[in-house]
């Protein structure tokens, strides 16, 4: 088979082009490390609240502080015991199952005294700027599923992942897109799958 050589003008270019390639291909794949990483680190409500900022509510009322996670089997919390128990056995059978794939659960946030919820959310208007900014996060005491002990802030990501994966066959489901770490029990979801997520909280029609 004849072949015809290339040109010194072509090598040239072959050799101003293949760089570029590959730096542009370097740009995209630190980009999408980048994003992955800040929906990651992103604040759950339950990280909002720092150990000085708790101020009056104590772990009576639910508060959770940095590095005091309970895990999802601790009675001895407020903030896993006062989960509804539908939603705590399902928990607790998901957990059991994730713990055979090395996986373990810790509670960030569950059940919520109303005293706390609407210190989290005077904390939120703060972080945020704004109540219309802060209701993305954080609902209002009088509407909130973790004060009626129905919602549960899950960490660490690994569990996350795992939930991901396999939460809708004990019933778990993510119900906002913002919040990958909150977590609600839909039964229906163990044959017909999860629901769509609401984008944020101010979606949600049981939160208006």
């Amino acid at each position: 088979m004849n072949t015809t050589p290339m040109s010194p003008a072509v090598r040239r270019r072959r050799r101003i082009l293949l760089p570029l390639v590959f730096l542009a291909l370097a740009v995209i794949a630190a980009f999408a490390v980048q994003q992955s990483l800040a929906v990651a680190s992103a604040p759950s409500s339950a990280s909002i609240s720092g150990a000085g900022a708790l101020g009056e509510v104590t772990e009576a009322d639910g508060a959770i502080r940095d590095g005091g996670q309970p895990s999802v089997f601790d009675d001895a919390s407020p903030a896993v015991e006062g989960l509804r128990p539908d939603l705590l056995a399902a928990l607790r059978s998901a957990a059991t199952d994730a713990r055979a794939d090395g996986v373990e659960f810790w509670v960030n946030s569950g059940w919520r005294s109303q005293a706390l919820q609407a210190q989290l959310l005077r904390e939120a208007v703060v972080t945020y700027g704004s109540e219309e900014e802060a209701a993305r996060w954080v609902a209002k005491p009088e509407t909130s599923s973790h004060v009626t002990g129905e919602a549960v802030d899950i960490g660490p990501l690994r569990a996350l992942d795992w939930l991901a994966q396999h939460g809708a066959n004990y019933g778990l489901c993510q119900t906002y897109s913002n919040e990958s770490w909150h977590y609600e029990l839909r039964p229906e979801a163990i044959e017909a799958g999860c629901p769509q997520s609401y984008a944020d909280p101010t979606e949600d029609p049981r939160l208006q």
